[in-house]
């Protein structure tokens, strides 16, 4: 689910430098409203409801941004996209922020000219293939067909991942999550793969999950992270320090459900106070007022409010925490100091 850099990379880089050098914060400010770039439909991390309403875990990301910068985490434009048209749709300036179960790597930082503001989800590509197949291992895949969606990493993962194991395969190419698990129930190949929780959702959308194993082996690190243009620091830090308050009222005890009574009055932690500015200036340093996080975190909850209310083990996509719990119960969430 994730571009490569095969396509466009010196149209894509110009019109970032473009782009960003307008002042993106401004702008969302004028225009009232934040044109968020998500995915085209992934149950858990971004998907409209039978109301047409966006739900999920990056669309959480969006909603925190347009709480903190307008006071209103409903002013968001939820804009659809692929894996082959999302780096344009952001370097032209058609969305502010791309929250899109998106792969942070080298030649998208630096090549391409994005920035990612920080990793809201550690995945990593794995293998989902029907229980009648009789598969246990991704290396018994030999000479499988495989759904997979093109202009991603996960294409240069299979390919590298196939020939270190000696082992063949033939793509079967798709352009998006549906069309991909439309051709998998079809039988129209043997193995669907993509980032691991991406084979999680799906699996949950299918009538008989149950028919169907996600593979042990992950082949691959796919930090999964929210994106803006390069060299507009000012707006990179708005949607950095926004991910980063919702990891940090976790940690800090902070919930949707506190934390306007503890905004109310400073406690006795002076890094809550910061957060929640009832110390300090944070927010005005950003261009925006005391109040930012405050609203950011009540818009959906904190980061492990959010992660069990779209995708965590009590929903059908069942995910549990594991690299995306708290370091301090193991995980790798760690946000900076508020100070």
């Amino acid at each position: 689910m994730k571009k490569s850099v095969f396509l466009g990379a010196l149209t894509i880089a110009g019109l970032a430098a473009g782009v960003a050098a307008a002042g993106t914060l401004d702008d969302v400010k004028a225009r009232g409203k934040l044109n968020c770039g998500v995915t085209t439909g992934l149950v858990g991390f971004a998907a409209p409801d039978a109301n047409g309403e966006w739900k999920g875990f990056d669309v959480a990301v969006c909603r925190a941004v347009a709480a903190a910068v307008l006071n209103d985490p409903t002013a968001v434009e939820f804009v659809p996209t692929t894996g082959k048209t999302r780096f344009t749709a952001l370097a032209s300036g058609e969305i502010d922020l791309l929250a899109r179960n998106t792969t942070w790597t080298f030649s998208r930082d630096v090549d391409l000219k994005f920035e990612f503001v920080g990793v809201n989800y550690y995945d990593g590509q794995g293998f989902m293939v029907p229980k009648s197949l009789g598969v246990s291992s991704a290396k018994e895949l030999d000479g499988a067909t495989v759904c997979i969606q093109t202009g991603t990493t996960t294409e240069l993962n299979l390919a590298d991942y196939f020939r270190k194991n000696n082992i063949s395969y033939e793509p079967v190419p798709i352009e998006t999550s549906a069309e991909g698990a439309q051709q998998y129930l079809a039988g129209a190949c043997d193995t669907y793969t993509t980032d691991a929780s991406g084979l999680a959702s799906l699996r949950a959308s299918f009538e008989n999950p149950g028919d169907h194993v996600i593979l042990p082996e992950i082949i691959s690190k796919e930090p999964l992270a929210p994106l803006v243009r390069h060299g507009d620091n000012e707006w990179a830090d708005v949607a950095r320090w926004t991910l980063n308050a919702l990891i940090a009222a976790e940690e800090l005890g902070v919930t949707s459900a506190n934390v306007n009574d503890m905004a109310a009055e400073a406690g006795n932690s002076p890094e809550i106070n910061r957060l929640l500015g009832t110390e300090g200036n944070l927010g005005e340093m950003m261009g925006l007022d005391a109040k930012w996080a405050v609203r950011a975190i009540a818009a959906g909850g904190n980061y492990g409010e959010i992660f069990e209310k779209n995708i965590g083990e009590n929903t059908p996509i069942g995910l549990a925490r594991g690299l995306n719990a708290q370091w301090t119960d193991g995980g790798l969430l760690y946000a900076p100091p508020f100070r």
